[in-house]
């Protein structure tokens, strides 16, 4: 229970600051909240594989509902619904292809899901937070999954580091 906590509040600080960072662009192709987003994917299969994908499912019902709550306060209603409905979509999905591959290499349910996790969340966001604001909302989705690659990539050391520590994990050698 404590893990599940733990896990659904991470998924909460982890979504509201993104959606209250996509506010603030860095350069015409990336906004801050490309550098916390993805980390939101390693919460997910972390609790996928050491607790399964039915509770997987919780955890990301639990801090969807809460972050949805905290970002309408920190970034507006838009943002709020756009982030939500992003997030349930490619988490569910995110917990599905990683099901899928449970059993391959230990670096390939982590990376795959987030990579495909990623491009539907980026397409759907954008689209329903930025369209018709005049925000280069386009080029900013393109960098934005280009940061979610490359942090999928650097997130498969804690994710080692995770299953080495975990007692009887896999075998990651």
């Amino acid at each position: 229970m404590r893990l599940t906590v733990t896990m659904v509040l991470a998924m909460m600080v982890i979504v509201a600051s993104a959606n209250w960072l996509v506010q603030y662009p860095i350069n015409n192709w990336l906004t801050w909240g490309a550098l916390t987003y993805p980390v939101s994917y390693f919460i997910t299969d972390l609790t996928n594989r050491f607790k399964g994908p039915v509770m997987a499912r919780k955890v990301v019902w639990f801090g969807f509902a809460l972050a949805v709550v905290v970002s309408a306060f920190l970034a507006g209603p838009r943002i709020a619904l756009a982030s939500g409905t992003a997030f349930l979509v490619s988490q569910m999905l995110d917990i599905k292809v990683f099901d899928r591959l449970r059993r391959r290499a230990w670096w390939q349910p982590p990376l795959f899901s987030s990579v495909v996790g990623s491009a539907v969340d980026t397409a759907l966001f954008f689209a329903l937070a930025f369209y018709a604001t005049g925000m280069p909302w386009v080029t900013l989705a393109i960098g934005d999954y280009g940061v979610k690659l490359v942090i999928a990539m650097l997130m498969l050391a804690p994710w080692w580091f995770a299953l080495r520590a975990r007692a009887g994990g896999p075998s990651v050698d």
